[in-house]
């Protein structure tokens, strides 16, 4: 399993945004004793999820440029774009599926994707200042893992989306009501979900397996996590373009990788209802214009953690578990963004040495 979420930008009453670092407090998911401090958002986003083989970018290079500074001519509202050492990943929605071409180049995920937010409810009680994948360990990741639901997630610096089957929708549901107040987003409006208006799909859960337990790997390279205003995109479009298109970096074998890694290569571009949020190495950030890029009064810096010595598939469940939980335990706040291949924790940089340990202790005694 893949996953992780947080408050959605401006949808559907949720709060316009989160101030860095990361403060969106309160503990994953409330107990459902009372009224729940979290809802459970399904967004009308339909999404794929698709390899582009760096050889081939070239014939992909003009519907990107497209889906990057002009997403209203193709109405693509959910797009992200990850370059990672051995291929880029993109996740967007229908309309902007339509801009790609089919190619020997493109690998594109068997199913389709929807995209689901927790957003707060405003009875949250203060707790804990941990958010992103952490926040919902419990309360959204365990639980789905259980049920055997695969998921992936993004995060971005506005929020956090989870991305699940749309044929696992049944099982989500039935799996978190008891936990969230849930509802769907249909023509802007959300409408409350419940149980009753599942008729089929949920399954109960099996034995629990052993999951396989991946191996981490922690390059030295510092990353950002930042965004732009829209308006001032333009102003950035040629040096962004040079980095996405331009700028060549061998190829980085993550099986013969370690955690002494020195670098390596990671660029996220997301746009999703009209929000851009941007993950970039340190070195990158400082060919930017600074006065247009925003991130934290206090520059905080992240550490990667990259999940996977081989491909991972999109079936098997519990790989963010296996990351999430640690990290929830300790109280650590990480973003997560998925990729074709492979996973990617970014956790705060003075926090890596106790995230890598804590990740060492659990696979050695998972053997």
């Amino acid at each position: 399993m893949r996953g992780g979420p947080g408050p959605v930008p401006g949808r559907c009453g949720a709060v316009p945004g989160r101030s860095r670092v990361r403060p969106y407090s309160g503990g994953g998911g409330a107990s459902r004793g009372g009224a729940a401090a979290m809802d459970l958002h399904i967004l009308e986003h339909r999404v794929r999820v698709l390899s582009l083989a760096r050889q081939g970018l070239w014939l992909y290079t003009h519907p990107l440029l497209k889906l990057l500074f002009l997403p209203q001519r193709c109405r693509c509202k959910f797009f992200s774009l990850t370059e990672t050492p051995e291929d880029y990943t993109v996740m967007l929605d229908e309309e902007g599926f339509k801009e790609l071409p089919p190619s020997e180049f493109m690998q594109v995920a068997d199913s389709t994707w929807l995209a689901l937010s927790v957003v707060s409810s405003g009875r949250e009680p203060p707790g804990c200042q941990a958010t992103g994948v952490t926040k919902i360990a419990r309360s959204v990741i365990a639980p789905l893992a259980e049920h055997h639901v695969s998921v992936l997630m993004l995060s971005t610096y506005q929020t956090d989306f989870i991305l699940v089957r749309e044929r696992d929708l049944p099982v989500v549901i039935r799996t978190l009501a008891g936990e969230f107040d849930i509802y769907k987003e249909e023509s802007g409006e959300c409408v409350p979900v419940t149980c009753d208006d599942i008729s089929n799909g949920f399954l109960k859960p099996k034995p629990p397996a052993s999951p396989t337990l991946h191996p981490v790997q922690s390059p030295q390279t510092r990353f950002c996590v930042l965004t732009v205003a829209p308006d001032t995109l333009p102003a950035i479009a040629t040096m962004l373009i040079d980095v996405l298109f331009y700028s060549h970096s061998p190829p980085w074998d993550a099986a013969t990788g370690s955690q002494d890694l020195d670098s390596i290569t990671f660029f996220s571009f997301s746009l999703i209802d009209g929000y851009i949020s941007i993950v970039m190495d340190a070195d990158t950030q400082k060919r930017f214009p600074s006065d247009l890029l925003l991130t934290s009064s206090t520059g905080e810096l992240w550490r990667m953690v990259r999940i996977g010595g081989q491909p991972l598939g999109f079936d098997e469940c519990g790989i963010v578990a296996q990351i999430a939980e640690p990290l929830a335990a300790a109280d650590i706040s990480a973003y997560y963004i998925s990729t074709f291949n492979f996973d990617h924790a970014l956790v705060p940089e003075e926090g890596i040495a106790e995230v890598i340990q804590l990740l060492q202790q659990r696979q050695e005694s998972g053997r």
